[in-house]
């Protein structure tokens, strides 16, 4: 009887309702490069019309409001403006056979005043995060943010599902809530952050509730086969911490888990967080506790990526800079074909150098491959 081939990076695998070609996915990278009104530009078209050949692309994460917002030059998805330029790159991801999901953001406590008129950025709590904001005025301070009141929350409920329903205008295949990286769901979630004493704080249970809230709120308007959700549970970005990452990620996912999603993204722990130290707990350990397609990201190569698949750690694994310097990647990978280096200095801001200009393979090289 004929065995069954593991498989790897390139088996077609079921996301939600779409098939996938293959399981190497562009991870979501903000690179600072929207146009005034934080519009995308055609710019952007470009740029993700180069990467189409992944399995899936997910955007750049995007604001869901301008209270969201808490990075220069990043895209936003609430107006009609924003819409508008969005379907530019949809339109340009689908003529070259791609799918793309929205990343929905909403940075809270990690922005700045001179982004809001001079107000406080919000989070779950008055607790300023340790280190700076990046603004249009160069590094300043963190401040300490103002606490949502409970009466707030439905009104950031809302910001993501009009958000959602946004995306579905602006001709997406779906999108990814942003639970990552110590923005304002995570923030919600991790008692270091967290120190609200109302339904949303105190046990798990309160804390997970506003990201779970989000992604049913999201799923009203899109369908569940046609949204993921993205974790860090051991990232200290953003100086973020947990007492118990195992416990308050174990139970998020497992509640994820009954929502039938279309994926659960979670981030590996990165050299900066084994450094920082706490107990951080790698993207397998929860894999027992999700029972659908499950991606995995942070510095992967091809070798490890095939790896995780072939072991049922994964079911996909997302790349970023890898994507970022080889437009073409799935094909690079096939092909075994070196490796463009990317460019640390033009990852965030600038035009179009750094961002469109990293060539495809040619043509002859492929013939002498």
């Amino acid at each position: 009887m004929a065995t069954t081939p593991e498989p790897n990076l390139f088996t077609p695998v079921q996301l939600g309702r779409y098939t996938l070609p293959n399981r190497i996915i562009m991870a979501p990278l903000t690179r600072n490069r929207a146009g005034a009104g934080n519009i995308p530009l055609d710019l952007h078209a470009t740029y993700y019309q180069q990467r189409a050949s992944a399995g899936l692309i997910i955007t750049e994460a995007t604001q869901v409001s301008p209270q969201g917002v808490g990075y220069p030059a990043t895209p936003g998805i609430h107006n009609p403006e924003q819409v508008e330029a969005w379907r530019k790159v949809t339109t340009a991801v689908h003529q070259a056979g791609g799918l793309i999901f929205l990343q929905l953001w909403h940075v809270g406590r990690v922005s700045h005043p001179s982004f809001h008129g001079g107000e406080l950025p919000v989070a779950p709590s008055a607790i300023a995060p340790a280190g700076e904001a990046m603004t249009y005025a160069g590094m300043q301070p963190f401040v300490t943010p103002r606490a949502l009141a409970l009466d707030e929350i439905p009104g950031i409920i809302d910001q993501y599902r009009q958000g959602a329903k946004n995306a579905l205008a602006a001709g997406f295949d779906g999108i990814e809530v942003h639970g990552a990286n110590g923005y304002l769901l995570d923030q919600f979630l991790r008692d270091g952050s967290n120190h609200r004493t109302d339904a949303y704080g105190g046990p798990v249970e309160n804390r997970a509730r506003l990201l779970l809230e989000v992604t049913q709120a999201v799923v009203e308007v899109w369908s569940r086969d046609r949204v993921g959700v993205r974790l860090s549970p051991s990232s200290t970005f953003n100086d973020m911490a947990d007492s118990d990452p195992r416990a308050t990620f174990g139970y998020a996912i497992q509640a994820l888990d009954a929502l039938d999603l279309a994926y659960l993204h979670l981030l590996d722990p990165s050299e900066a967080d084994l450094r920082h130290g706490g107990t951080p707990v790698p993207s397998k350990d929860f894999r027992p506790l999700y029972s659908g397609h499950l991606m995995v990201n942070w510095d992967y190569d091809q070798a490890k990526g095939h790896q995780v698949i072939a072991a049922g750690e994964a079911d996909s694994v997302s790349y970023g800079k890898l994507f970022i310097a080889n437009p073409d990647l799935p094909k690079r990978f096939a092909l075994n074909a070196p490796l463009t280096e990317p460019d640390p200095s033009t990852f965030y801001g600038g035009d179009e150098h750094g961002y469109t200009d990293y060539p495809a393979l040619k043509d002859e090289v492929l013939l002498t491959t």
